[in-house]
């Protein structure tokens, strides 16, 4: 039996969850403590500290704002903007960068800010995500790699100590990095949360002809570099109150496209549009851990009295962890081309990752499927 939060909807599965004895995950916990934060206090805090950083003779920027063109990295900017600051945008260009994606970019530029974005060589990005997805079950490995290494690249390279990050995802999802102290995203919380399951950069050389020289951009900086320029990354969220669809609300305002229906395996239309392997990097949470984006997002919403947990639960079944056969409307066969890999040679890969105590299996050990290859979860209506 699998046990879940009496709140929420997470399940014990996920990793760095924990669920106390009055049957609440440390994630709710969490959400809890921070309804009692004077944020009146918090912002002071901030903007003690964005005046520290501000460029007192205007030579230089303010600060380093990693942006993906999402709904969290557009409200980054427009908050910095009504704080005064004079941010410099930096994005590492997703692995299969959606049409709405780029518009949502082009927003983020009309905004009134500077911008580069760092396209990485996309013939070693592919044998990175097909080595990803092989490996450790995560074609979006050097995707979670480079949105950390790239604009702390760029903080050294332009001499700009102070990078603005969004929410602390340990706070808002569940993890032993939650407490209110941990504001600070450093080299040692990328090693242990930053999604590199296990698999150091160094471990890739060699591999499919990749060498040392191939791998710059998914590199963290020395740490002697780090500490001449005093690069210092704060999550925004601990300053001021977080939610992901104020945000939305916020930075549709400001010009955001949303997606004209609901994404696939979500709930929502505002949420992961930038790239098109999103779908299979959340088909894969949903086979390891037997959940996925639909049970993040409404136990947000549930911790947000938006939702309650039984039409929550209602609409988690509706759409998690679906066969991802499209994503903001792409064909699986399409999104799987650049990697050289077949949809069988998918689903094979699928079935090697799959956690077979969380599903339907037969009397031979495998996997149950319905016609359109979703697979039935063990316990599913003791949610």
């Amino acid at each position: 039996m699998i046990k879940y939060c009496r709140k929420c909807l997470f399940p014990e599965t996920k990793p760095h969850l924990y669920i106390d004895e009055e049957g609440i995950c440390n994630a709710c916990r969490n959400y809890e403590e921070r309804v009692e934060v004077d944020w009146n206090e918090r912002k002071k805090e901030l903007i003690t500290v964005l005046d520290k950083y501000k460029s007192k003779d205007g030579a230089n920027w303010d600060c380093i704002i990693p942006v993906s063109g999402g709904k969290d990295s557009t409200y980054q900017v427009i908050k910095m903007i009504e704080f005064g600051m004079n941010p410099l945008c930096v994005t590492a260009t997703t692995c299969d960068l959606s049409d709405i994606g780029r518009k949502n970019i082009e927003n983020i530029k009309r905004l009134g800010v500077d911008y580069i974005e760092f396209t990485n060589n996309r013939i070693v990005r592919a044998k990175l995500n097909k080595i990803g997805l092989k490996q450790v079950g995560d074609i979006s490995w050097p995707e979670h790699v480079s949105i950390f290494t790239i604009p702390v690249r760029a903080a050294v390279q332009f001499n700009v100590p102070l990078i603005i990050w969004g929410e602390n995802s340990q706070n808002e999802y569940g993890g032993p990095a939650a407490a209110s102290e941990n504001n600070i995203l450093d080299r040692r919380w990328l090693e242990e949360f930053g999604g590199l399951l296990g698999m150091r950069v160094t471990d890739l050389i060699e591999l499919d002809g990749i060498e040392k020289k191939h791998l710059i951009p998914y590199m963290y900086p020395t740490n002697e570099e780090l500490k001449r320029v005093g690069v210092t990354g704060l999550f925004l969220g601990y300053y001021i109150p977080w939610d992901g669809y104020t945000n939305a609300l916020i930075a549709e305002n400001n010009g955001f496209t949303t997606y004209n229906t609901t994404v696939e395996g979500s709930i929502v239309d505002y949420e992961n549009l930038d790239n098109y392997q999103t779908g299979i990097h959340d088909y894969f949470k949903f086979l390891k851990f037997g959940f996925c984006r639909a049970t993040d997002i409404a136990s947000l919403h549930i911790r947000r009295g938006r939702l309650t947990r039984e039409d929550a639960l209602k609409m988690v079944k509706k759409h998690d962890g679906k066969f991802p056969w499209t994503y903001l409307g792409k064909p699986l066969e399409d999104i799987l081309k650049p990697l050289d890999i077949t949809v069988d040679e998918f689903v094979k890969i699928c079935d090697k990752f799959t956690n077979k105590k969380l599903f339907l299996i037969d009397k031979n050990g495998k996997l149950i499927k319905d016609k359109n290859g979703n697979l039935t979860k063990i316990n599913y209506d003791n949610e």
